[in-house]
């Protein structure tokens, strides 16, 4: 087990990475918290495959079937709303969860965001855990305390930053994961090595394991990763224009094939999968990324999304352009991307012409990056 430090203002934890750690060390974790209830927010089908191994848990930690409450709402990123989030407070009014409680976000990066946006706001903050089910949550959205849920506009419009007291990562939750969620999380993953040189490589030279679903090596990964994502939150928390709004390559343009298409078609990963290549093509086009940097790029999103790499449509392209406008980096009516130098060296660009990225968008209706 790896036992990863964020430090935060908003607060310090640790991340826990592990295979079978949930039943051995939650517990413990639980009992150092001391809480009166665990409220868990979490879907019905994460429910259903592991819900008898997460009450034997809670029992242990805090014995008592009063001492348990649950909110569970339905599977899906359309489901990241308002009116959810509303649902979710009033069961945590029914089940009488105070300030002195504790929310346990149980699931992927759905369940985990708006958890986290409840624990933040709910009776003005209340503490929370994230326990990530997904590869996409363990290696991204569990860790930052970035949180909050989408409007019909556009995702995460709506949020705070709300630091968990801890994440407890375990990788044999993955066995039950569907393939098209591990290759949607993978993309994290290699964003993570578009960010970090040594870890690209990597991760091209182990994706036949990672996509067999190898708990050693996916272990190896996950814990990487999160060391990765530690780093960019303890030198920029608040994403003040600092390291940690490059994390958002090949967000910008993912978060606007979510928009447009509409949230569900697409995972997120897939969409930040066709955003990676966008911003690949930008940084050469831009006289940044050498040739053969970005055919590796490129080699390496079609590799992990294989048969669920998203085929655009060209009459998405112009609503695909008018969603960018709608993304927080966007200063001034100017689109601010974040690109790469090189494979291991990302920045933020400013004033990138629409015109420009319509023309990368055109190029992804050729046939060389379709499956």
């Amino acid at each position: 087990m790896e036992r990863i430090p964020v430090r935060t203002a908003g607060g310090d934890y640790e991340v826990y990475v592990g295979r079978d750690i949930l039943s051995s060390v939650l517990p413990s974790l639980l009992r150092r918290l001391a809480p009166r209830r665990v409220a868990v927010v979490s879907h019905p089908e994460i429910i259903e495959l592991h819900g008898d191994g997460l009450r034997d848990i809670l029992r242990e930690a805090v014995p008592g079937e009063e001492n348990t409450a649950f909110f569970i709402f339905p599977a899906g990123e359309e489901e990241k709303n308002l009116g959810t989030l509303e649902m979710g407070y009033r069961a945590l009014l029914h089940a009488d969860v105070t300030r002195e409680d504790v929310l346990l976000a149980f699931g992927g990066g759905v369940v985990g965001d708006l958890a986290g946006f409840l624990a933040a706001t709910y009776m003005r903050g209340v503490r929370y855990l994230q326990v990530p089910t997904t590869l996409m949550a363990m290696v991204d959205s569990s860790i930052g305390g970035k949180v909050g849920v989408d409007l019909p506009e556009g995702k995460n419009l709506v949020g705070a930053f709300h630091q968990p007291r801890l994440v407890v990562t375990d990788p044999t939750t993955l066995r039950t994961l569907p393939e098209r969620e591990l290759r949607a999380g993978l993309v994290e993953m290699l964003k993570h090595g578009l960010l970090k040189a040594d870890y690209f490589t990597w991760y091209e030279e182990h994706l036949p394991e990672l996509l067999a679903c190898d708990e050693e090596v996916l272990t190896e990964g996950i814990a990487t990763s999160c060391r990765i994502k530690a780093a960019v939150v303890l030198a920029d928390e608040k994403e003040r224009g600092g390291p940690r709004t490059l994390l958002n390559l090949g967000h910008t343009v993912g978060h606007a094939l979510e928009n447009v298409a509409g949230y569900g078609v697409w995972r997120h990963g897939e969409a930040v999968g066709i955003g990676l290549i966008v911003a690949g093509r930008l940084s050469r086009r831009l006289g940044f990324l050498a040739a053969e940097e970005l055919q590796r790029l490129e080699k390496a999103v079609v590799a992990t999304l294989g048969p669920y790499l998203p085929r655009l449509t060209r009459d998405q392209l112009d609503p695909l352009v008018a969603a960018l406008f709608r993304d927080k980096k966007t200063l001034g009516g100017r689109l601010r991307f974040v690109l790469l130098r090189r494979l291991g060296e990302a920045f933020v660009a400013e004033g990138i012409e629409p015109a420009l990225v319509r023309a990368e968008l055109e190029g992804l209706l050729e046939a060389e990056v379709t499956p």
